[in-house]
């Protein structure tokens, strides 16, 4: 562990680079039932930069080969010297039980990112709802956090909804901001009573006529919603049969969006023999390896067929984990917000979805 007296000014580090250095848990804190937060530092005394709503790639050395997992941050930039995630373990999670059986304070791990553009800082406004189930409640206690911090007399309402009362994920802390925040008005929702504790709040689920008891004025906000996708769409419909302006609606997924299947260009339909496809070279340097890439695939289809290892995690142009370097060379590059303009004026490109245009060579 790092002693006391190596500590420096912040203006004496640099920002964390996630292509060069680990991560280092610092603390294991339980939240709920099969919830917890990990919280951990760079190994090399860096400082976090990102926007609160923001997720990174945990690459997990499970038994089977690294395993790569999308987790929004919970932490807020404002407090730049540690990053934490808080994840609920689902039945049948592999990554997630990895996670609390193994990693400890002390434990490394590989991480990418950040990555992401579901922040208020993308879309600032003058009053907000914060709506989320669930886990979902971890982007929204990223951005409340740093509105905290930064700036406590903003006008935000904060919904969430959960099955039970102690299934509230940071409740304890979130009472406690409700005092110290003037403009923050807290709104809960259960389905179920427990025995463990009473329950005088709203119950049920989240629907036209609770809303607005939740938030009288959503229509005024600028909304952010999280949780499962059923949760997400009926909210969405929600909003959108009040007459809601659906530019000022936002939602955290990590689905791939949904694609037309296009057949093979070599599939030949009246059964006659098909044409030879068309290749392009890709070199990938740094493995010394010499591929062909045939026409329709990405440079990630092409470097696992060639053994060449890039991380990837959604595959869809979001979490930015396959970003690599492009030496020489074109792509046509479809993303999804994973990667950032001066990125690309540098080099990068995700190799998820980047087809060549031309041969290339690759930093991979």
């Amino acid at each position: 562990m790092t002693e006391l007296g190596l500590y420096r000014h912040l203006d004496e580090m640099t920002p964390w680079n996630d292509r060069l250095q680990m991560l280092e848990v610092i603390g294991v804190s339980d939240e709920a039932s099969d919830v917890k937060t990990f919280t951990f530092r760079s190994d090399n005394q860096t400082w976090f930069r990102y926007k609160p709503g923001q997720f990174i790639t945990l690459e997990l050395p499970v038994a089977d080969g690294p395993l790569m997992r999308t987790y929004t941050l919970s932490s807020s930039p404002s407090r730049p010297f540690s990053i934490a995630v808080t994840v609920k373990a689902q039945t049948g999670s592999i990554g997630t039980r990895w996670m609390f059986d193994n990693l400890k304070p002390g434990a490394r791990v590989k991480a990418y990112g950040p990555a992401g553009d579901f922040s208020l800082h993308s879309h600032p406004a003058a009053k907000y709802l914060l709506i989320s189930a669930g886990s979902g409640i971890t982007p929204m206690m990223s951005m409340l956090r740093w509105l905290n911090d930064c700036a406590p007399w903003t006008d935000v309402g904060f919904v969430n909804c959960a099955r039970r009362p102690e299934e509230i994920i940071f409740r304890k802390e979130l009472e406690l901001l409700g005092t110290r925040m003037p403009g923050l008005s807290l709104g809960f929702m259960i389905e179920e009573r427990s025995s463990r504790e009473g329950w005088f709040g709203h119950m049920g689920r989240i629907d036209a006529i609770r809303l607005p008891l939740l938030a009288p004025d959503f229509r005024e906000r600028e909304v952010f919603c999280c949780g499962p996708d059923p949760f997400m769409r009926a909210v969405r419909q929600m909003l959108e049969a009040s007459g809601f302006d659906m530019s000022r609606f936002h939602q955290e997924s990590f689905a791939a969006p949904v694609v037309e299947e296009i057949p093979p260009p070599f599939a030949s339909p009246d059964g006659e023999s098909a044409p030879v496809e068309a290749v392009t070279p890709v070199r990938f340097a740094l493995s010394g390896v010499d591929a062909e890439c045939v026409a329709g695939q990405t440079v990630l289809q092409t470097a696992r067929a060639s053994g060449v290892r890039i991380p990837a995690a959604c595959e869809f142009g979001l979490c930015g984990t396959c970003k690599v370097k492009k030496v020489s060379g074109d792509v046509e590059m479809s993303h999804n917000g994973g990667i950032l303009d001066h990125e690309i004026d540098d080099g990068f490109i995700l190799a998820c979805c980047s087809k060549p245009l031309s041969a290339l060579e690759i930093e991979a």
